[in-house]
């Protein structure tokens, strides 16, 4: 074994008991026959073997040693590739899902801001108009009992529902008023639009309806007012001023006609200090 030293080579071991053999591979340093054990610089690092355990000694090449460094250096090299494809497919799958995510928050963004625009544009764009405000005395010519409110969409406005328009009416107290559909008409009678409608279907509640111009006759049968529709709505004061059954001389009022979106229109209206006639424009 002396010839062994400095030289790489192959031990082949085996402990006495044992059935398989082992082989360590590395550089004899020394042969120490007296204490009877080896001395070799292996992979593991510098360690000692007993004699009466080898079996055989073989010499080895460097590049054999180099080559076997290799491979373990080359199975290391796949180890850490199988773990960066891993993480590799971690950051896809993350991002896909990210993407799916940030694509469904944009399409309900934009969904979101259509439905808010095309609101904005019709409460902006909607609303009625106030055409004028007419007012009705009592027999004896005191104070006005009736009120008729002349309204028309504003121009470029989307169609309303006459049945979800709201009127408010402000004195001594706060009244809001909805559409009585037994208190409407599809024209003007031959009396005047205060003898149009069944005044008794007018309460401190609700208001009626004249059609005035509906060339598709929506107002009377739909509630729907269009663009070019024009209507008439009375309102019955005897009730909604019920503590006075009516707007006196010299006294005010005001309310506001409030569609079901876009603006609404507001009026206020005075009674002149004496009634000249029965029908009093305001």
């Amino acid at each position: 074994m002396e010839r062994l030293v400095g030289k790489y080579c192959k031990i082949v071991t085996k402990e006495p008991g044992e059935d398989r053999a082992s082989v360590v591979t590395g550089i004899l340093e020394d042969v120490d026959y007296k204490d009877g054990f080896i001395l070799i610089d292996s992979e593991q690092g510098l360690g000692c073997l007993r004699i009466n355990t080898i079996v055989a000694i073989k010499p080895g090449r460097k590049r054999e040693l180099e080559s076997e460094k290799k491979k373990i250096k080359n199975n290391e090299k796949g180890v850490v590739g199988i773990g960066t494809l891993i993480i590799f497919i971690a950051m896809v799958l993350v991002a896909a899902v990210a993407a799916s995510v940030i694509m469904q928050t944009a399409e309900n963004l934009q969904r979101r801001a259509y439905a808010v625009g095309k609101d904005t544009i019709r409460d902006v764009s909607s609303g009625v108009q106030i055409v004028s405000v007419t007012g009705y005395t009592d027999a004896a010519k005191t104070k006005i009992e009736y009120l008729a409110i002349s309204i028309t969409p504003r121009a470029g406005s989307y169609d309303l529902d006459l049945n979800k328009t709201l009127i408010h009416i402000k004195y001594n107290n706060y009244s809001i008023l909805n559409l009585n559909n037994n208190a409407k008409a599809s024209n003007v009678s031959g009396d005047g639009v205060f003898h149009t409608l069944d005044m008794s279907n007018l309460t401190s509640t609700h208001y009626g309806a004249i059609t005035i111009h509906d060339s598709d006759n929506s107002i009377y049968t739909v509630n729907g007012i269009g663009s070019e529709d024009h209507v008439m709505l009375v309102v019955n004061l005897t009730a909604v001023v019920s503590e006075s059954g009516g707007l006196g001389d010299g006294e005010t009022l005001e309310g506001k006609v409030v569609p079901e979106y876009g603006a609404a229109s507001v009026f206020v209206v005075k009674a002149p200090n004496a009634f000249t006639y029965r029908v009093v424009e305001l």
